[in-house]
């Protein structure tokens, strides 16, 4: 289950769904009202984009393991994206002008997506709003910047039909992936913003996530597919203007084919994904760890790394890490008490670190996690930053398990504040203060997760299902590219 944001982040989203319908009743309007700029080119595209709306999710295997998978897998949709892109920026048809504006552009858009979702919808399985909001107002935002250039405007004459238009239009996609990133990294901003005011009064309000790594996230993304999904609208749209709408299903083969080769990618990081979760449930059906313990520091972990500026791949390393963190109780002759490692003595903790860091080789992740389960028992002075944070979310943890932080401390209440004031008082010697820090804004944001989410979790963990369903909360980014204007 989402988080509920704050009022701020609730006037952020507001204001982004508010536009992105506007912008789709005022396009259907003037559609209405005086009708369509070449009805033929429209429908193809129409056709087109919900076609790729319409295989975009079909078979897609969505992984919501806690602290790996996200609350939802981001499926580029290439087709529906570069046919988008190019209607928005389409300057003729075999030759002859096109005149369609922006409201056009959105008017044909916007429905041609919904109706491609709408199966999806009907088995719930549908878009989400703010994907659909984000996609409206990108492609609006392409077609606005385009405009200037169109057919018959003094600009257009000027720069005619070269290598220069070519480049144009490849810049103005360019400045629609970053609009579509900046929109992206504020929804899920707004989503993490504060769910409730500071109990003290004066007190400081506790910030939302930060930007920065939320928008590093989305532009990390452009690198990959969503770069290529962006030359192809332009080129689809440089080739419907020479040959005219045959260009469409030259384009769209190639498009489907990537999204089929991106459902089996989607398929296979999920059985990964899995697997690491099996060999992280291995200590509690062994009875080293409590039930859900891997998973909860796994989702807290990430929430504080994300706090403290990680992003993509170092998030990625962080959740593994976190999850198999104690499997090197596995190796232990005699099991720890409660498999709390956070009270042993330094010299058994580093034991118990190093032969987990052994096992984490032979899984075939990547050698960075074996690094920080290796070396979470070291002085924190010595320690990356995420052996950092793994040490300090498994000592709160463990210290919440105890009843310093109880059962309600994900969300600061109960004695959520004496497993941090404990934390607090090791600073000095066991605990990075940022982390601890750290920590406390993410808990007092209410956690990656409800006590009542986590419960879910731990009992299907228990129950020795094949998979573990639970969300972890957070709002962020699965490590696939993300491309601009996705759905419409």
């Amino acid at each position: 289950m989402r988080p509920r944001p704050g009022r701020p982040g609730r006037l952020t989203i507001g204001a982004v769904h508010t536009g992105a319908l506007l912008l789709t009743l005022g396009g259907l309007g003037s559609a209405l009202a005086g009708g369509l700029d070449d009805p033929v080119t429209a429908l193809a595209f129409a056709a087109l984009i919900g076609l790729g709306e319409l295989t975009r999710r079909a078979g897609i295997a969505t992984a919501t393991l806690p602290g790996l998978g996200e609350p939802r897998e981001r499926d580029p949709a290439p087709t529906t994206a570069a046919a988008s892109l190019a209607y928005a920026l389409l300057g003729g048809n075999a030759g002859h002008p096109t005149h369609h504006g922006v409201l056009q552009t959105v008017a044909i858009v916007a429905p041609a997506a919904l109706l491609g979702a709408l199966p999806h919808v009907l088995r719930g399985r549908g878009p989400e709003l703010d994907h659909l909001a984000r996609g409206i107002l990108s492609v609006g935002f392409a077609a606005l910047c385009f405009q200037p250039f169109s057919a018959g405007s003094p600009l257009a004459a000027r720069l005619g039909q070269g290598p220069s238009y070519a480049l144009l239009l490849l810049f103005l996609l360019l400045l629609t992936a970053l609009c579509d990133a900046v929109l992206a990294a504020l929804l899920r901003r707004a989503r993490s913003a504060a769910r409730r005011a500071p109990r003290a009064a004066g007190a400081t309000p506790v910030p939302a996530a930060p930007f920065a790594p939320l928008l590093r996230d989305e532009l990390r993304g452009l690198v990959g597919i969503g770069s290529a999904v962006c030359a192809t609208g332009a080129v689809m749209a440089l080739g419907v203007a020479v040959v005219g709408l045959w260009a469409l299903p030259v384009f769209a083969v190639p498009l489907l084919l990537a999204q089929v080769s991106f459902r089996r990618f989607a398929a296979v990081r999920t059985t990964n994904r899995e697997t690491i979760a099996s060999l992280a449930r291995a200590t509690e059906v062994a009875g080293c760890t409590r039930p859900g313990h891997a998973h909860r520091v796994a989702a807290l972990s990430r929430a504080v790394g994300r706090e403290l500026g990680l992003a993509g791949a170092e998030l990625t390393v962080l959740a593994y890490a976190a999850l198999m963190h104690d499997i090197g109780q596995l190796s232990l002759v005699d099991p720890v008490a409660g498999g709390a490692t956070a009270p042993l003595p330094p010299a058994e903790q580093r034991r118990i670190a190093l032969l987990g860091g052994a096992v984490v080789r032979q899984t075939g992740v990547p050698p960075q996690v074996a690094v920080v389960v290796e070396r979470q028992a070291d002085p924190y002075r010595e320690q990356p930053l995420a052996a950092r944070i793994v040490r300090v979310v498994n000592a709160y943890d463990e210290l919440a398990a105890d009843g310093a932080g109880g059962a309600g401390g994900a969300d600061g209440a109960g004695g959520g504040p004496t497993a941090l004031e404990r934390l607090r008082l090791g600073t000095a010697r066991d605990y990075h203060p940022d982390v601890v820090e750290a920590l406390a804004r993410v808990l007092a944001r209410g956690g990656p997760a409800t006590a009542a989410e986590a419960g879910t979790a731990t009992a299907a963990a228990a129950a020795g299902s094949g998979r573990t369903d639970g969300a972890d909360g957070t709002d962020g980014v699965a490590e696939t590219a993300g491309t601009p204007a996705a759905t419409a």
